[in-house]
């Protein structure tokens, strides 16, 4: 079983930045196509950036340009740097793996609540 934990949230101004951080259990990090989707209060997740593993990132064309994901393999832990932020970018996030090891597996995160608001 992998565990997935989020860190790094939190209440910004508009215009400032954010790291988060998912820190995996287990082996398959280094093996798992990694992602950040969002959820905001009364509407569907969306995905917010993916990382394969091979380091090639996609992004939802609305955080273009203002956030980074980014992996360490070496401490298993996925990023995610947000700059610009902004009140619409207010959402629960979550991390994900992917990947096929015997089966396919899918794991989420809780997730971590960021909250833009002056």
């Amino acid at each position: 079983q992998v565990q997935l934990v989020e860190s790094g949230g939190g209440l910004v101004q508009p215009g400032g930045s954010l790291r988060l951080s998912c820190a995996a259990s287990g082996s398959i990090f280094s093996v798992s196509a990694m992602g950040w989707y969002r959820q905001a209060p009364g509407k569907q997740r969306e995905l917010v950036a993916t990382i394969t593993t091979g380091g090639l990132t996609n992004y939802a064309d609305s955080v273009k340009g203002r956030f980074t994901i980014s992996r360490d393999n070496a401490k298993n832990t996925l990023y995610l740097q947000m700059n610009s932020l902004k009140p619409e970018d207010t959402a629960v996030y979550h991390c994900n793996a992917k990947g096929i090891l015997f089966s396919k597996y899918d794991y989420w995160g809780q997730g971590t609540q960021v909250t833009i608001s002056s």
